[in-house]
């Protein structure tokens, strides 16, 4: 049987299937010229190492070994065939002194394309981070070092990363907490087509839960899209976060409760009265403000109140709280509850937070792509190249889409070899 083809896809050369990707990439600005011997192209240094993730080298030094060596690939990128190719010191010069900005404006060029031909839909978006851990001694557990994890020591080797943690789980039910020195890279990601659409990186210090509002911002600031759903788990439920979902962005969030919120059970409610855990009825102090928020304020009996007054020594109940200050407190809350707002037992809520398990996959995607492996040092080039990393998913999933493979637009490190 005859191929329907003049040239079989897997014989053509792969010149042809970087250009048509690149096809897609926005000409990176140039610096203006100088004396000197004339630089690489930062264009060409961008599509080298966009080529360098989708081959999944995971060091400058390989991406170097491999331009080296190939030089049709090298003049696919830009670098003329007769020249040397740009040392690990070129790409990690581009890393460090480019800013992030400018890999933005293409970052958010390709998120638009895709949200023009409708492959992003943005009706449900979910935020989480991921740890990007430092190449620093203070991470090898191999290595002796007296201040690992000493909060206010920085370590020599990138002055910039600092002490954060991460959990894993590596058995059912069972958490294991892991310090580590480094960044986290935030996203907002669409959970439909399961491809970021907004991204920054922080030092590893920084809350999540305060990078939430500024993102949703940004997003909502940068698309217009018709946001619904923002999903995230139990770590985002703040008030801040939940209010600016209801109130400014008009949208559901899909966030369950976080477990440490839980009401204390050593406390009963009976008609008007409040009940300790010595069963008895709690002195009604009167009322407090704390951040804008009103509260009915329940104390001690037998500290404040005359009704028990001689009967006991000290608390029924032997709680600590007795010896260790003026016995407990106890607030009942007056003004309105942003939760209360928010269904949580329904089917609609259960199935949609089902939808938050897309963020996994697409951190599993990136690191494929070694983003949570930096072979550079500082916050400017961790940001860059956390940006490239997602340009790169995006860049595959819009040539996937154009050529007609919708269905394919996730298969970020086989699709050039084995669709395009």
């Amino acid at each position: 049987m005859k191929h329907p083809y003049l040239f079989k896809p897997q014989d053509l050369s792969p010149q042809i299937h970087y250009e048509k990707l690149f096809s897609n990439l926005l000409v990176f600005p140039q610096d203006p010229p100088r004396r000197g011997r004339p630089p690489f192209s930062k264009e060409s240094l961008l599509k080298a190492l966009i080529y360098r993730n989708l081959r999944g080298l995971p060091s400058l030094s390989e991406l170097a070994f491999e331009l080296k060596n190939n030089p049709i690939i090298a003049e696919t990128l830009g670098f003329p065939a007769w020249e040397a190719p740009p040392s690990v010191e070129r790409f990690s010069h581009f890393l460090r002194s480019s800013h992030n900005e400018e890999l933005q404006v293409i970052r958010l060029f390709l998120v638009h394309q895709l949200i023009e031909e409708k492959v992003i839909t943005g009706e449900s978006i979910s935020i989480d981070s991921c740890p990007i851990e430092a190449n620093v001694r203070e991470n090898n557990l191999k290595t002796s070092v007296k201040t690992r994890f000493d909060k206010n020591h920085r370590p020599p080797g990138d002055p910039d990363a600092r002490l954060g943690i991460k959990i894993h789980y590596p058995q059912p039910f069972k958490k294991k907490i892991v310090f580590f020195w480094g960044y986290r890279n935030h996203i907002l990601n669409d959970t439909t087509s399961e491809l970021p659409i907004h991204e920054c990186t922080l030092p590893a210090d920084k809350d999540e839960k305060k990078q939430a509002v500024p993102l949703l911002m940004e997003l909502m600031n940068c698309f217009s899209l018709p946001v619904k759903y923002v999903i995230g788990d139990a770590n985002y439920d703040t008030e801040e976060i939940l209010s600016h979902i209801l109130n400014e962005m008009k949208a559901t969030p899909i966030i369950p409760r976080n477990p440490r919120r839980k009401k204390n059970e050593e406390f009963r409610i009976k008609k008007d009265t409040v009940l300790c855990a010595a069963d008895l009825e709690m002195h009604r102090k009167g009322k407090m403000t704390v951040k804008g928020k009103t509260y009915l304020q329940y104390c001690c009996p037998l500290y404040y109140g005359k009704k028990y007054q001689g009967l006991y020594l000290i608390c029924p109940a032997y709680h600590p709280k007795f010896f260790s200050q003026k016995g407990c407190n106890y607030l009942i809350r007056l003004t309105p509850n942003v939760r209360d707002r928010i269904d949580y037992g329904s089917i609609r809520f259960k199935k949609k937070y089902n939808l938050r398990t897309s963020v996994e996959r697409v951190f599993s995607r990136l690191l494929a792509i070694t983003m949570q492996k930096p072979s550079v040092i500082g916050l400017q080039a961790t940001e860059n190249h956390c940006t490239i990393a997602h340009i790169t998913v995006l860049l595959v999933a819009l040539m996937a889409h154009q050529l007609g493979y919708d269905d394919k637009i996730r298969f970020v490190k086989s699709f050039l070899p084995n669709f395009a």
